[in-house]
Order: structure tokens, then sequence, then C-alpha cells
């Protein structure tokens, strides 16, 4: 599968952006879908993931709960990511991935198939 991220930009905290990731050459709903973030000079760090086929079981990276929604649409092979109050520590290069192993690994990018290009999330203070 094929993934096309978008929707990063500019944005003062407490503001709030969505993500898109848009598949193709296959269907979203036989992945885990998961997305991750990396800042400069750290290393990539898992954000959300959502569950397949139809996305009953979602989990989130401590620091972003009750501020991220990350959903799927099957239907227009589309995952997103509803980033709302958003913090400077926000700031990083957003990625969409892909995973045909377990809902157990969902944190492990080691396990993901299938990466999008990545796009930019600023947050000024």
């Amino acid at each position: 599968v094929q993934l096309q991220a978008s929707g990063g930009g500019l944005v003062q905290a407490g503001g709030s952006l969505r993500l898109s990731c848009a598949a193709s050459g296959r269907t979203v709903s036989s992945y885990v879908m998961g997305w991750f973030r990396q800042a400069p000079g750290k290393e990539r760090e898992f954000v959300a993931a959502i569950s397949r086929p139809t996305g009953s079981s979602t989990d989130y990276a401590d620091s972003v709960k009750g501020r991220f929604t990350i959903s799927r649409d099957n239907v227009k092979n589309t995952l997103y990511l509803q980033m709302n109050i958003l913090k400077p520590d926000d700031t990083a290069v957003y990625y969409c991935a892909a995973s045909l192993g377990s809902w157990y690994e969902r944190t492990n990018y080691n396990r993901y198939n299938s990466w999008g290009q990545g796009t930019q999330v600023t947050v000024s203070s």
C-alpha cells in the first residue's frame, strides 16, 4: 500500500490541525494503521494506532491522550489524526504507517510495512 500524508502546517499553541493519510494500492482495512512523529534530534515515537478492519480499538501515547483522535474511513481509504489543544512539544514531522503485524505490536515502528512521506507540524508558543 502507498501512503500520502497531508494536513500539516504552522499553528499557535492551543490550536487544532487534522492530518490525513490517503492510501492507494490496497485497502487500509487490511492494516493496523498508525501515526508516528519525529522531532529534530529525537527518535521516531509512537503517537496513535487504530485496529483493523473497522477501527474498533485505538491506542494513544500518554502525551497525546485526550487531545488527539485517530480514525479511519475505509470507504475513502483514508486515515486521519485530529489534533486539538496543540502544544509546542507536538512540533515534529508526522508519519502515517500501515502494519500487517499484530495489534499487540502497534507501538513498534519496526513492525510497520509501509510509510507515508511525512508532514511537518509546527506549534508556536
